[in-house]
């Protein structure tokens, strides 16, 4: 089992992919040269990090696509990595809810890449769900008790759905997740949906994923 972080790097040049990967042969690294590309590979892949460059093949503008990479991978860091970036750009990047974690210059020093990486693998993810609840417990919104036992339910019933589907290895049962859950089968489908879009699970274990049919038999 391959246990090195893995980056999924979204770049078009070729010189500088050849350079991240002998400056980071310590990760497991994936590219992709678009970002279509790279939101193609989601459901199959679940990196620990993303390292984004602006400019990309076809025209695409990295920025363009990270509200959907947030959307898909909330709590997976994400460093962009850019000459063609203003200042302004680069404060609306690292502010909001779908925001990059790191914003590096081109050319990129090497080293400020690495340690960034190693900072985002190790006070980011997980780190950063815990400090997400801890600052809804400090809005004193009245329905922050509600929204923290929500998320926290749905994050408790999602890793044993993961857990089931993988033990057992065939396709969930929505019928029968719904009843020992509790929920009904529309939440269970949301749940199976979220897991493949982060890449927890194969697509090929719930089809119908992307258009699923509630009133349908199991």
């Amino acid at each position: 089992m391959n246990t090195k972080p893995h980056l999924l790097i979204i770049e078009d040049d070729d010189l500088q992919y050849e350079i991240y990967e002998d400056a980071l042969a310590k990760f497991r690294l994936t590219r992709a040269q678009t970002g279509r590309a790279a939101l193609a590979l989601l459901p199959r892949l679940q990196p620990d990090a993303l390292v984004l460059d602006h400019v990309l093949e076809n025209g695409e503008r990295g920025l363009d696509f990270l509200p959907q990479f947030k959307e898909l991978l909330p709590h997976i860091p994400v460093i962009i990595v850019s000459g063609a970036l203003e200042v302004r750009q680069q404060m609306a990047a690292l502010q909001g809810p779908r925001r990059a974690h790191y914003c590096l210059p081109k050319p990129v020093d090497i080293r400020e890449l690495r340690h960034t990486i190693e900072t985002a693998l190790t006070e980011c993810s997980s780190a950063e769900i815990i400090r997400q609840f801890e600052a809804l417990e400090r809005s004193q919104r009245i329905d922050a008790p509600e929204l923290l036992s929500r998320s926290t339910d749905r994050l408790a019933r999602q890793n044993e759905i993961l857990s089931h589907v993988k033990k057992t290895g065939v396709r969930p049962n929505i019928s029968a997740l719904a009843r020992e859950f509790k929920v009904a089968r529309r939440t269970i489908i949301r749940d199976l949906q979220e897991l493949i879009r982060r890449g927890q699970l194969p697509a090929a274990s719930y089809p119908d994923w992307e258009n699923p049919r509630d009133d349908s038999a199991d």
